[in-house]
């Protein structure tokens, strides 16, 4: 149907629609007639269309106002949030400079503490250069009495920063050497062990703030204090005042039979009685008799890590006893299946016997890394 058609159509509806009415009306015994005629009837339709149109417009136009308005609230609220943190610490400074004053004052004092624990004594090389940022140079234009504790504020901000740079390496360091001797350092980081970090409360007591300097730095010290302490821990030292080794890790003729077997560590050979030293720090989780190996001594250590000391003649260190690095543990002997007086010295990682040469014969870049976490970790203790 062409558009001619449907028009002449609609034109043909509405003129049915709208057709001359006639009326009668009686009242008092009179009648009376009204006529209304198409042509008004289509006047007034075309009145109430234009008014329901005027409304419509009226009440869209209002909403939409009220939608601009929640916009432009929306956006002042951003933006007031963007410059809280500067207005924040410059209503700090103008309650009370003597207040602010000894706030950042106590802060630098936890972080001299902080450093000279993980990193050694505090230096004037040590300490940063000055940082002064935007809020720091909007506080001294504001209150240029407070211009000094901005710039000590700043300060301290770069020292944070320096500091999460030093454990950075320090980090990595640890970490390297962990590898060298075959263990896996990010097992041990999924463990408790790794969480936690220092405390350091940025800001006044009052208008505290959040820095996320801060946040990071306590993560970045966690993790170093947990591989350093990891490091520090690995069984290194020689379990005896020997060097005489009589059998090595790994496949040999058995002394008994003569058959290929496979020795889970290292034969010490020496005089009975010869004390036997633990090779790092840990806790005596047995002490007894196991099978071939005779009497028996295992100290358990951080990172999944059992040393293992075997054919003993008598024990020094008792079960749930916490053992230094080098303090004697038992005596050599040849009990169990041994062929004379030797300790049978095994290292396991996570239940596997893994050769205990990378441990006592590693590169002395890695045994430097160790004693300079043993020493960090000793001082924090």
């Amino acid at each position: 149907m062409s558009f001619q058609a449907k028009a002449a159509g609609l034109r043909n509806r509405l003129t049915e629609l709208f057709v001359d009415r006639e009326f009668f009306m009686r009242a008092q015994g009179e009648v009376r007639f009204i006529k209304i005629s198409a042509k008004l009837q289509k006047r007034l339709a075309t009145l109430g269309a234009l008014v329901l149109i005027a409304m419509i417009a009226i009440s869209g136009a209002a909403l939409f106002g009220l939608i601009a308005t929640g916009m432009e609230q929306n956006q002042l609220a951003a933006k007031q949030q963007r410059i809280a943190t500067a207005q924040e610490r410059v209503a700090a400074y103008r309650g009370s400079i003597d207040e602010v004053a000894k706030d950042l004052a106590a802060r630098q004092d936890k972080l001299d503490r902080l450093y000279e624990g993980h990193f050694g004594p505090l230096n004037d090389a040590a300490a940063p250069a000055a940082e002064v940022d935007e809020t720091t140079k909007k506080v001294s234009a504001m209150i240029p009495e407070a211009a000094p504790l901005a710039r000590l504020e700043a300060r301290q901000l770069a020292f944070v920063s320096q500091l999460s740079g030093l454990a950075d390496q320090r980090s990595k360091r640890a970490e390297a050497a962990i590898r060298k001797f075959g263990i896996d350092p990010r097992r041990f980081l999924k463990s408790n062990e790794a969480s936690g970090g220092p405390l350091i409360k940025a800001g006044n007591t009052k208008q505290d703030y959040a820095d996320p300097r801060f946040a990071s730095l306590a993560g970045k010290l966690g993790r170093m204090d947990a591989l350093e302490r990891l490091l520090a821990a690995i069984p290194t030292s020689k379990p005896a005042a020997i060097t005489a080794m009589t059998s090595n890790f790994g496949f040999r003729h058995d002394p008994f039979t003569g058959e290929g077997a496979f020795h889970s560590g290292i034969d010490f050979r020496g005089p009975s009685g010869t004390p036997i030293l633990a090779a790092s720090e840990g806790k005596v989780t047995f002490a007894g008799v196991k099978g071939g190996y005779g009497n028996c001594i295992e100290i358990t250590h951080r990172g999944g890590i059992v040393t293992r000391y075997a054919h003993l003649r008598k024990f020094t260190a008792h079960v749930g006893q916490t053992v230094d690095r080098g303090q004697q543990i038992a005596q050599m002997g040849s009990t169990g299946r041994s062929t004379g007086p030797h300790l049978h010295f095994e290292v396991r990682v996570n239940g596997r016997a893994v050769n205990p040469a990378k441990f006592l014969e590693a590169n002395p870049d890695v045994f430097q890394a160790q004693a300079d976490a043993r020493n960090r970790t000793d001082a924090d203790a």
